[in-house]
């Protein structure tokens, strides 16, 4: 998987030196992480790397966990799709796809990590990383969900919110305890409990 971090959209008008610093500081802390690791990454390399004073990282954010965050924030929007593919099994079927494909990618699964254990620690970021991070991918899971709940192809169970917890329970599960990988199997298994096949019209009733 690619390395490179690009913004989603043009800046707007007036606002490209920024949104070009923010960029560069996103990538150098990228770069660095899958170099030195979490032990090893500081805001002074990240200034340097990215060609830009400290001072400009510290406007923006609060500490090295803080500029990680925002990496996966801007990954999650770049690598995860939320496009409606016309069914609530397709759908789901690309969400977990894209999902646990960048999940899987061995920088992002190290950023995780690092990230879970400093919530662990850190009060303020901890409740940063739940509402800014943990709650806005949940969010994207629910545009999915709420969609097939207006076209009616949502199955009744499980849950919506069970719904949730397992795909993200699973991916956090393999992350941080198992590190088993993430392959297309898994994506099937998961779609065959949360969005089952229908029934063929003419299959036989017992």
């Amino acid at each position: 998987m690619s390395t490179e971090i690009t913004p989603p959209t043009a800046p707007r008008p007036g606002r490209k030196r920024s949104e070009e610093s923010r960029m560069a500081i996103l990538v150098a802390a990228f770069e660095l992480m899958g170099e030195a690791g979490y032990a090893g990454l500081t805001i002074e390399g990240i200034a340097a790397r990215a060609g830009c004073g400290k001072q400009t990282i510290y406007r923006w954010w609060r500490s090295r966990a803080d500029v990680l965050l925002d990496v996966l924030a801007v990954k999650g929007e770049l690598y995860v799709t939320t496009a409606d593919q016309g069914s609530y099994r397709d759908d789901l079927r690309a969400f977990l796809g894209d999902t646990y494909r960048l999940a899987g990618n061995g920088q992002v699964t190290g950023i995780l990590c690092a990230l879970m254990a400093e919530a662990q620690i850190d009060e303020g970021f901890g409740e940063r990383f739940r509402t800014g991070f943990l709650e806005g991918r949940r969010e994207v899971l629910r545009e999915i969900l709420d969609r097939a709940g207006r076209r009616g192809d949502l199955p009744a169970r499980p849950a919506p919110s069970t719904v949730l917890d397992l795909v993200f329970g699973m991916l956090w599960y393999r992350v941080l305890a198992t590190r088993e990988s993430f392959g297309e199997d898994l994506v099937d298994e998961l779609l065959a409990l949360l969005a089952p096949e229908p029934a063929a019209s003419g299959a036989r009733q017992e």
